[in-house]
């Protein structure tokens, strides 16, 4: 019984193989660390109005912004400049772990579908 779903053996056969080797490889990297950041970093260039400033001739300010998501919102966050190297490793991780349960999932409806495949084949 795989969370609830009762299926009758496990796929068998090198794609089966394959593919639960993948996830395995996947599930073995991580734990669900408690400080990544969902979300992407991103920078852009604001004029500040003054007309003596250097950015009234330039390409503004650097500004740097968090984008994510929460509850169905998009939200956008200033984050201070001094802040970013630390926020980036954390955005980035978050981003990888994402990806990493992305493929979990889709190997798992995989594995779904091959069990279901074999099974009716043997019918």
């Amino acid at each position: 019984m795989h969370n609830g779903i009762q299926m009758k053996g496990e796929p068998r056969g090198p794609e089966a193989a394959r593919v639960r080797q993948a996830k395995f490889d996947v599930l073995r990297r991580f734990t669900i660390p408690p400080d990544l950041i969902g979300g992407s970093l991103s920078q852009t260039h604001r004029r500040c109005g003054k007309p003596n400033c250097h950015c009234a001739d330039g390409p503004g300010h650097p500004i740097w912004f968090l984008t994510f998501m929460a509850e169905g919102k998009r939200y956008v966050e200033r984050i201070p400049a001094e802040w970013v190297d630390e926020i980036r490793p954390l955005v980035d991780a978050g981003r990888e772990f994402k990806d990493a349960v992305a493929t979990v999932l889709s190997a798992n409806a995989r594995l779904l579908a091959l069990a279901r495949k074999q099974q009716s084949k043997k019918r």
